[in-house]
């Protein structure tokens, strides 16, 4: 479900829509959404790379910056060998090491909320700074809400960073940075085998340090558990993506 927007209708912004409940791919929606062919690419973010190879890999871009600030999945990703089009660099949203004017697309995939509070507004300039008049911002964030949510919120409360985010882009439409394209609601699937597979994924992530006691590891499983399948466990996550466009003029 999408949320239409004219140029500056903060009122019409919503956080979540609770009545989207279609599954979708979200390369697929960027690649029936954006033109990505010969585009410049800045990804802001990219982790893993899992959605940088799904980009770089369906369309042929002219270049696909993917930045990460997480320093130890950084080095992961330099020796990624076959990927081309790609150049990985270290780096954060509030300080993008690019020209002014430099990009067609800025994607960032759930990661504005990891943005200190205190530099979202400063990353939300600098992303109108390095977009070209008329580029476009894919900002896709999760929604608080859901089962799998749940069970993170128990050890890593994302609530008042996810709501941060939110106003952060609120207000660069409403200060006239950025025109609101279109909001996306949808859900995206998630699978675990094991337990111990949502350890090494969720826990053991790099750039954020889950440091539980014995207890609460217990009560994390328990719950984790509780959705267990003779078949693993399946989660449907809600996301918002906000389109923005950086006006003609600017």
């Amino acid at each position: 479900m999408n949320q239409i927007a004219a140029p500056n209708a903060i009122a019409n912004m919503k956080i979540a829509d609770p009545a989207a409940m279609e599954i979708r791919d979200e390369v697929a929606l960027i690649s029936s959404v954006l033109p990505l062919d010969g585009a410049r690419v800045l990804e802001l973010g990219c982790g893993k790379a899992e959605k940088t190879r799904a980009i770089a890999t369906g369309a042929r871009l002219a270049l696909m910056i993917a930045m990460e600030v997480d320093a130890i999945q950084h080095d992961c990703n330099l020796l990624v060998r076959d990927l081309p089009a790609v150049d990985f660099r270290l780096g954060g949203a509030e300080a993008i090491p690019a020209p002014d004017a430099d990009f067609d697309l800025v994607f960032m995939f759930k990661s504005l909320h990891h943005v200190p509070i205190q530099k979202m507004d400063q990353a939300m300039s600098e992303l109108k700074r390095v977009l070209k008049p008329g580029g476009m911002a894919w900002l896709s964030e999760p929604v608080y809400a859901g089962n799998f949510n749940d069970i993170l919120r128990m050890f890593h409360d994302e609530k008042t960073m996810r709501e941060a985010a939110f106003a952060a882009i609120q207000r660069a439409v409403n200060d006239g940075m950025f025109e609101l394209v279109e909001q996306h609601f949808f859900n995206t699937p998630a699978h675990f085998d094991s337990f111990e597979q949502f350890e090494t994924q969720i826990l053991g992530v790099t750039h954020t340090r889950h440091e539980l006691s014995a207890a609460l590891h217990q009560q994390v499983k328990d719950a984790f558990m509780r959705h267990m399948t003779p078949h693993g466990v399946d989660f449907l996550s809600p996301i918002r993506v906000d389109l923005l466009r950086k006006p003609a003029h600017l």
